[in-house]
């Protein structure tokens, strides 16, 4: 095992409070046996008191057409995975993302679609439950896999300067990974997430070859830049689809979508009845918002 697979290993296991592996085991019988591995991630994993947030999962299931019931909603996330799903459990509230093992791979690589799963996975999280060894196997490659593309994506498009400070190299990548997404984060928040743990970003970046001693080509830079404003607006876009689709595959999605406009871009919309009657065609109404009010450019 190389030293990135080891620290990511050792990360995953971490305790986590009892409840969070009770609710993790929960959503795995959500789809029995297509359920692989579960992840928890996110601010919640530095919270002590749990009521009254929304913890977030990621659930990997063996392939789509066995984890659901219903045709449509294997065939709605294997056309813009994730689906997202809400989930109440003993008083606590979260949410759940389900991918496959084949787009699990994917999408913490390069060929991903989207940042959106490897700038979330190169940050900590914990493997909460897991089917078998291979199941953990496959969870603890694919975090590995993440933190290893977020830096070698970054890398080219950083400042001399950057290049030689692994925390610089993650700052800037959390900047260019939010723009790339529907965030309503604050301009100091990647340092702040840096500045929380440095020692661990730090290690993960040493343990993955970085800083790199070989100096910025002023062309290729210039390159890898051009090449993230298009990763920036085709993620955009994905996240757009994929907000459209939770208004039907997430029970209260229109409310969701809304909820991320409002937070996003500082509105008030408030959602009519005919909009949750017709989630869709609602969905279809408040998309545009998002680009009069400038959350896609």
């Amino acid at each position: 095992m190389s030293t990135l697979s080891a620290l990511i290993a050792a990360e995953l296991a971490e305790p986590v409070d009892p409840r969070v592996a009770e609710m993790a085991a929960a959503i795995a019988a959500q789809h029995g046996a297509a359920s692989r591995a579960v992840l928890f991630y996110g601010s919640c994993l530095r919270e002590r008191e749990l009521d009254g947030l929304m913890l977030d999962f990621y659930l990997i299931v063996s392939d789509y057409r066995a984890a659901y019931p219903a045709r449509w909603l294997a065939w709605a996330n294997g056309l813009i995975p994730p689906n997202v799903f809400p989930f109440a459990f003993k008083a606590m509230a979260a949410k759940y993302a389900v991918l496959s093992e084949d787009d699990w791979r994917q999408e913490c690589s390069p060929a991903a679609r989207s940042v959106s799963v490897w700038a979330r996975f190169a940050q900590p999280a914990r493997l909460v439950w897991a089917a078998d060894p291979a199941a953990k196997s496959l969870a603890e490659q694919g975090v590995a896999d993440a933190a290893r593309t977020f830096l070698d994506l970054v890398r080219p498009a950083v400042t001399d300067a950057e290049a030689r400070d692994p925390l610089a190299i993650w700052k800037r990548g959390l900047s260019l990974t939010y723009g790339a997404e529907l965030r309503a984060e604050s301009a100091n928040r990647p340092e702040a997430i840096i500045d929380r743990e440095p020692e661990r970003y730090d290690a993960i970046a040493r343990a993955a070859g970085y800083p790199q001693d070989m100096g910025i080509d002023a062309a290729k830079a210039s390159a890898a830049v051009s090449g993230w404003r298009s990763i920036q607006r085709r993620g955009k876009w994905t996240s757009v689809a994929r907000l459209a689709k939770a208004s039907f595959t997430f029970a209260g999605g229109i409310d969701y979508l809304a909820w991320k406009i409002n937070r996003h871009a500082g509105t008030a919309i408030a959602i009519k009845p005919w909009q949750r009657r017709w989630p869709l065609l609602g969905a279809v109404v408040l998309v545009p918002k998002l680009f009069s009010k400038g959350a896609v450019r």
